[in-house]
């Protein structure tokens, strides 16, 4: 009879952890090295400069792969040195399709810093994947996708992005931080690369910096393990044990994640003062299906319009319980204004066109008790 297979809670405690062989720790340990004694020249444990590699990193690289079924994971120091990596794989000229709604952060890296180097970056709305055929020219080369996207919670089909970059030879990622691999797999719908902010959601608990690339292409495996060690943007190995941590307790926090983020999304919607909500997991929200069945769950995080910036300001001074901060996935619920804070960067005209309005506000609703959530919204609202 084959042995049963694990479930994702049994994975995220135990994949790829061991206890430690000298000591039989239970916790992977840190270890805090730079270099390894080497037995003889060509001889040595698996490691020889910690840039390269480090056994701490090596458990959380094995651990996400096993959760989100990829062959390999490589650690980064942040989402950004991830997702910097991952676009070296290209050359002058090369062109990328990416999310109209992505976060910020990679509107930036495309737009301000990559450019100068010759990489073209073209935004488009994919919830309409047809958007994405109608933009390959002959010099694409990768299409980047969120879903849901940062800030506006718009959902694109996995798997039809997965047959156009196939039939195309394109080389698709997902950026899956806002779901977690808790909530979806895409290499299981055909994407050939997955990335995470692992400071989100992964660690939880607002306490690190780091990245995640998850993939099964040997090739593309062998490339970027060779642009991990030579750009050098890697994770520490206290930072990955604080992942490692974190993840332990991924399934708990996500269930719990998402129960409170539609009882939010629920309250918000029935506000006279709110004029929009976006949460997927609203059957008003217009791929509600979709995510329905690309997700397990439809995830923390939450935006809404106030109508204007001095409504969004008034809303923001008056909360409590939800602190106003940069970030998200903590077990705390975080609330922020993307115009001004994630998105800045995004000029205005762009801004507006996809959504990112003065009006708007994001929260990543937390693990607290709910009520205590829905109280302080209450008492927030009431000065708008």
């Amino acid at each position: 009879m084959p042995p049963r297979k694990q479930g994702f809670s049994t994975k995220a405690v135990h994949a790829a952890i061991e206890p430690d062989p000298s000591t039989g720790t239970i916790m992977t340990p840190v270890h805090l090295t730079s270099t390894y004694v080497q037995q003889e020249l060509g001889v040595n444990k698996g490691y020889e400069y910690a840039r390269v590699s480090n056994p701490t990193r090596t458990v959380l690289e094995k651990n996400i792969a096993a959760l989100e079924g990829g062959k390999e994971g490589l650690a980064f120091g942040s989402g950004m040195a991830a997702i910097t990596t991952i676009f070296h794989l290209l050359k002058s000229g090369d062109h990328v399709v990416l999310s109209k709604n992505v976060y910020g952060g990679t509107y930036r890296l495309g737009k301000l810093v990559l450019n100068q180097f010759g990489l073209d970056f073209e935004f488009v709305d994919t919830t309409d994947v047809r958007n994405i055929s109608y933009a390959i020219r002959p010099s694409t080369k990768m299409v980047f996708i969120e879903t849901p996207t940062n800030p506006t919670m718009e959902i694109t089909d996995l798997k039809a992005v997965a047959k156009i970059a196939k039939a195309n030879k394109l080389v698709s990622i997902v950026d899956n931080t806002f779901a977690s691999p808790y909530l979806q797999n895409p290499l299981a719908l055909g994407i050939d690369i997955v990335v995470h902010s692992a400071t989100k959601y992964l660690n939880g608990h607002s306490d690190m910096l780091g990245g995640l690339v998850i993939l099964n292409d040997a090739r593309l495996i062998e490339r970027l393990r060779f642009l991990q060690k030579s750009i050098g943007g890697i994770l520490s190995p206290f930072e990955a044990w604080l992942c490692l941590r974190g993840i332990k307790t991924l399934s708990v926090r996500m269930d719990r994640h998402c129960a409170n983020a539609m009882e939010v999304a629920l309250f918000l919607s029935r506000h006279r003062k709110v004029v929009k909500v976006n949460y997927p997991g609203l059957m008003k929200h217009p791929q509600h299906r979709l995510a329905a069945q690309q997700m397990r769950g439809f995830g923390g995080m939450i935006s809404f319009e106030l109508g204007n910036l001095a409504k969004a300001k008034a809303f923001l001074k008056r909360v409590r319980l939800c602190a106003l901060a940069e970030s998200l996935g903590g077990v705390e619920t975080l609330i922020s204004h993307p115009a001004t804070m994630t998105h800045a960067s995004v000029p205005a005209a762009e801004r507006q066109a996809i959504g990112v309005t003065d009006g708007l506000v994001r929260m990543s609703v937390g693990i607290e008790d709910v009520g205590d959530i829905l109280e302080d919204l209450k008492l927030a609202l009431g000065g708008v």
